[in-house]
């Protein structure tokens, strides 16, 4: 009979936590902020997912959040070794975004100015995980400062906050909500 394990182990009540590989170390590491964020991100791309959207969008997303699982494990390893293991962000993950920024893209008007973000619920949320995916990126490029970091995680989050943004306006016209460019005050 397999005995069902606890959600809680207790092993981080001292403020500390194991990276892949064992290593400890305190729950305000770098690594900790990156990967968290990146769970975050993908809390919100599920939350778009979850409303009516194209069929094409969801699929989208739920492939983004496969890579965000694989991203956060790699994050979360500092091992090289173990980091051998994991899955690795390939190429094709980040042309299957620009393919995807680029279709949708096609239909959008010219920008000709910054927008004012809003459309409605869920282009609101696709902005929403966009702040964070910029977040993200700017924790991934402190921690690549002091640790190495597959290039390629830099660029596949860089163009996920382009795909979020450019999914936003594709959602906002889809149901209709009319762009509002920002005005500077005069």
């Amino acid at each position: 009979m397999n005995k069902r394990s606890k959600i809680y182990t207790k092993t981080g009540d001292k403020g500390k936590t194991s990276l892949i590989g064992g290593s400890k170390v305190p729950k305000y590491h770098i690594r900790l902020d990156a990967y968290g964020t990146i769970d975050e991100l993908n809390s919100y791309i599920g939350l778009i997912r979850d409303h009516k959207i194209k069929k094409q969008y969801c699929n989208i997303l739920i492939e983004i959040q496969y890579r965000l699982f694989e991203l956060g494990s790699i994050l979360a390893c500092e091992n090289k070794n173990d980091l051998k293991k994991l899955p690795k962000l390939k190429e094709e993950d980040i042309l299957l975004l620009e393919n995807e920024i680029d279709l949708m893209d096609a239909s959008l008007p010219a920008l000709r100015a910054f927008i004012v973000q809003g459309g409605g619920i869920v282009a609101d949320h696709c902005h929403i995980a966009r702040c964070v995916c910029r977040r993200a990126e700017r924790i991934i490029s402190f921690l690549a400062k002091e640790y190495p970091v597959d290039e390629n995680i830099l660029k596949y989050i860089n163009r996920l906050s382009d795909y979020l943004f450019v999914l936003a306006r594709k959602i906002a016209q889809d149901n209709g909500a009319a762009e509002i460019p920002w005005k500077a005050r005069k």
